[in-house]
């Protein structure tokens, strides 16, 4: 893509992401198709395979304290407390990657909705089950959905998404990145969460030197 767009660097399972969320909202409001975003997993925890204790629930419900405090945004945490519960990323970033096929707009729309799932809903997004009914809400073929989901190729590219977020030199989520400017070169809009309005205006004046 040579025209100015936004790669966003996320995971449907990071709670700053979450928090982030409706400021990825107003960027497609504000913007729209002037400034499109691409969505790039980043691979949050894939492939971990053992169940959480019980400890490290009370450690992450703590990260989702600091989320609300600072966005305001709804958490249940009954989507983790259930009993072996593994958090692995990797299906619902796997679910996010198959709904990019479609587009980029409704890949961004189901990683909003995944998210509000599992934090503000308490819904185990690891479950081919869920994330099915979520491809649903979102218009998606819940068959074809699944069956792709499923794929080794689905897989394959959602690593590749590691890989890229990797060798972006990406080391937290979320990540704004912006560009390419007159020189083509990209630069990082947030490493972290922001508020609306901060990253708006420098998306504003970022537009507004490219243009000139």
């Amino acid at each position: 893509m040579t025209t100015p767009h936004l790669i966003y660097f996320s995971d449907p399972m990071c709670s700053w992401c979450y928090g982030f969320s409706p400021v990825i909202e107003d960027i497609r409001h504000t913007f729209g198709r002037a400034l499109p975003i691409r969505l790039v997993m980043g691979g949050l925890r894939p492939g971990t395979e053992t169940p959480m204790t019980e400890e490290a629930k009370l450690e992450i419900a703590d990260h989702w304290t600091h989320v609300h405090e600072a966005t305001g945004l709804p958490f249940d945490g009954s989507g983790m407390s259930r009993p072996g519960f593994v958090y692995d990323t990797d299906p619902a970033a796997r679910a996010v990657v198959v709904a990019r096929r479609e587009s980029e707009e409704i890949a961004a729309t189901f990683l909003g909705r995944t998210q509000r799932a599992f934090y503000a809903e308490g819904r185990d997004v690891t479950t081919a089950q869920v994330l099915g009914d979520l491809a649903e809400e979102v218009g998606l073929d819940r068959e074809e959905f699944l069956a792709t989901w499923a794929s080794a190729e689905a897989k394959e590219e959602t690593w590749r998404d590691y890989a890229i977020s990797q060798r972006a030199g990406v080391t937290g989520f979320p990540t704004l990145v912006a560009g390419p400017n007159a020189e083509g070169v990209y630069g990082v809009v947030t490493r972290g969460f922001a508020p609306a309005e901060q990253v708006v205006g420098i998306l504003r004046e970022w537009l507004d030197r490219i243009a000139a």
